[in-house]
């Protein structure tokens, strides 16, 4: 791996009206009260064991079968058979799961609130939650927020029926679509696309439904489409496109380029065709999707995640787990990041020589952790 420099540079004041757009969704993704707080998840069973949790999305979209991935990559339970004799090469001790959620404003609301340990996020809802921003203004800036890395590009699926008579986000207007349920990354960007095209849900039958969820009516005909925000392949439309004859809706155009100029996290990204069974695929827009953790996770703990992220054997994991998987690389590992470095990631780019250029600043670092109250760690 040759030395690289990477930076990042706060987003330009947004061309389009985001908080308009975005109003309500504020209160999206609300926590279960029931869930633990980051100390007693954090607590250790024995004295040689701990629990880490990592916030995904539903299981139809990308981040729970990624997630999975990671929480495998990372894990050694106690008595595992050790590394160097072909056994786990994780954190010692580490027992991570992926966990389903409502999708990417939840997983930062649910790291925030000390109720996940890590979270996969998109770069923009990440940046929004960090800065107070779009969906989040009005609200305390969640500046404990941490980046592990930059994982892969997600793409905006706009799904339509053939029958639905959709040939472009215009057509939308008066149809049954999902925008995907509160709580979800891809809600917040379907009402930027949606605004650009000068669009809003009330000019169509709008519902807010998981993907698994979505697609169901879709290939029943109770839909006529759906957005999701996912890594492509997806398996929920995968699926779908195996009984149901969809296509894809560019998103592209002067409307697309208004969102690329006004967020730096945005790109246009082509879904080749071929990726779902007799779809042509087309251009529409992507968004990074990123591991994000706590800043109150001790730097140890969190070097040692990220060391075993990038180890070689978690390399053959991802190559071989999903297609996504092969995308998720060193080299761009710290491109668009939307939160600052957490400083147990830090600490092993630097130690890999890679030179890393912060610009958005965090504020003072956050306490660790409590330590667990007897035995708080069975949840």
């Amino acid at each position: 791996m040759s030395d690289g420099r990477y930076s990042q540079r706060p987003a330009p004041r947004a061309r389009l009206s985001r908080r308009r757009v975005l109003a309500g969704l504020a209160g999206g993704g609300a926590l279960l009260a029931t869930s633990g707080r980051l100390g007693g998840a954090l607590a250790q069973t024995t004295p040689d064991m701990r629990f880490f949790r990592i916030g995904t999305g539903s299981t139809g979209g990308t981040y729970f079968p990624i997630g999975s991935l990671l929480a495998s990559a990372i894990s050694n339970p106690p008595g595992s058979r050790g590394c160097d004799r072909g056994g786990s090469c994780g954190v010692p001790g580490l027992i991570a799961v992926a966990q389903s959620t409502e999708g990417s404003v939840f997983n930062v609301e649910g790291i925030a609130g000390g109720l996940l340990e890590s979270a996969l996020c998109q770069a923009d809802v990440a940046y929004w939650a960090y800065y107070g921003e779009a969906t989040f203004a009005g609200r305390e800036p969640m500046r404990e927020l941490r980046a592990i890395a930059n994982l892969y590009p997600e793409a905006m699926q706009l799904v339509v029926r053939i029958d639905s008579g959709i040939r472009s986000v215009h057509d939308l207007k008066g149809k049954r679509i999902s925008l995907d349920r509160e709580g979800s990354g891809t809600l917040v960007d379907a009402k930027l696309v949606l605004e650009a095209y000068g669009l809003a849900p009330t000019d169509m039958q709008a519902v807010y439904l998981a993907s698994g969820a979505a697609v169901e009516m879709v290939r029943s005909g109770e839909l006529d489409g759906l957005f999701l925000v996912a890594g492509t392949p997806t398996a929920a439309i995968a699926d779908l496109a195996e009984t149901t004859a969809i296509q894809l809706v560019p998103i592209a155009g002067d409307e697309a380029a208004a969102i690329e100029a006004a967020w730096p996290f945005f790109s246009h990204t082509t879904v080749a065709p071929g990726t779902y069974r007799n779809v042509v695929g087309g251009r529409t827009l992507s968004v990074g999707a990123q591991w994000l953790v706590s800043a109150r996770l001790e730097a140890e703990l969190v070097e040692g995640i990220t060391a075993a992220l990038w180890h070689p054997t978690t390399r053959a994991l991802l190559d071989g787990g999903h297609p996504k998987g092969s995308l998720i690389r060193l080299d761009t590992a710290l491109n668009g990041l939307g939160v600052p470095l957490h400083p147990g990631a830090l600490a092993y780019y630097r130690a890999r020589g890679i030179t890393y250029i912060e610009t958005l600043e965090p504020e003072e670092p956050a306490p660790e952790p409590p330590a667990a109250e007897g035995s708080a760690g069975t949840q």
